[in-house]
């Protein structure tokens, strides 16, 4: 059955704003196709060289970070839905007390573990995306809300143009099977703000369904520790002007266990660091304004709906 799939794709340049709209459809459960120019889905290298045939484009390496607390019981669903273009796993241990460690192991023998020197979220992933080795990164959550099977639809922008792919629960082939009106609520105000402050048209913040090629983790400059490194990595691949993708994700209940989220704390959590980064982008153009300097930067987004 064929579904209809729109893609946005919002230029902002020097020579003003270009808004592209392109139907396309998408076969349900199969990746949506691209919207790009061909330019984009070509090998970056020519065919032939003044020294003979070109070699073949390298296959890019893909790591999968999984941040995990005492979540045994979850790990058997978590790990058995890796696809296989997975090429690394990643397992961060925030210190469980239970079997985590150990079915892990038994689920997936050729896992790495990390162990967790500090507390949160932020700081189980930023340890993770430093060990990770792949040239592409993905993340997710080790409760069960997230299906690994979603990952090839990530990979297919990635390796289309796209530098930063974020899942999408409220666009079009998306769901929430867990999420209260109150966070739903949450999320969208945050996101309203985000969208204001850095001229975007994102759909959802606080999901932690993300890919992006490795070679842009410094350039995301991640300080965060808490739940509000979803929110934070979304904000800088904005700033730093990163070509951005939404795909649809599902977002699952968790299988078992009880969630560390606490929607009041961690939403203003959340508001707290939009609102700091935004205030250091405002002092970068002061100081670029009193050097007589341009502020130049470029952001580009992708909505698609499958």
């Amino acid at each position: 059955m064929d579904l209809p799939n729109t893609a946005h794709t919002t230029q902002n340049g020097a020579s003003g704003t270009h808004v592209t709209v392109v139907p396309t459809t998408t076969t349900a459960g199969a990746s949506p196709r691209s919207t790009e120019p061909a330019t984009h889905a070509a090998s970056p290298l020519p065919a032939t060289t003044p020294l003979g045939p070109a070699p073949a484009p390298r296959a890019l390496t893909v790591s999968l970070v999984i941040p995990a607390k005492n979540e045994a019981r979850n790990l058997a669903w978590v790990l058995g839905e890796i696809p296989d273009c997975v090429d690394e796993v990643v397992m961060v241990d925030g210190r469980s007390e239970d079997a985590t460690l150990l079915m892990a192991s038994i689920h997936r023998p050729d896992i790495r573990f990390v162990a967790q020197s500090g507390t949160g979220k932020g700081d189980a992933l930023r340890a993770g995306f430093a060990s990770a080795t792949g040239d592409i990164v993905v993340m997710i959550d080790a409760d069960g809300s997230m299906s690994a099977r979603e990952i090839p639809h990530f990979l297919h922008f990635l390796t289309h143009g796209y530098d930063f792919v974020k899942g999408s629960r409220f666009i079009a082939g998306g769901g929430s099977l867990d999420i209260t009106a109150f966070r739903r609520t949450g999320n969208w105000a945050l996101l309203q703000l985000v969208n204001k402050l850095y001229d975007a048209n994102l759909t959802d913040l606080c999901y932690g369904f993300c890919a992006f090629h490795r070679q842009f983790l410094d350039l995301l400059d991640l300080t965060a520790d808490g739940f509000d490194i979803e929110a934070q990595m979304t904000v800088h691949a904005l700033k730093a002007g990163l070509r951005i993708a939404e795909v649809p994700s599902l977002e699952l209940p968790r299988r078992s266990g009880r969630s560390n989220l606490h929607a009041i704390r961690d939403g203003n959590l959340v508001l707290r660091s939009v609102l700091r980064d935004r205030q250091r982008r405002h002092r970068a153009r002061h100081a670029l304004d009193l050097l007589h300097l341009p502020y130049t930067g470029r952001r580009q987004l992708a909505t698609h709906h499958g």
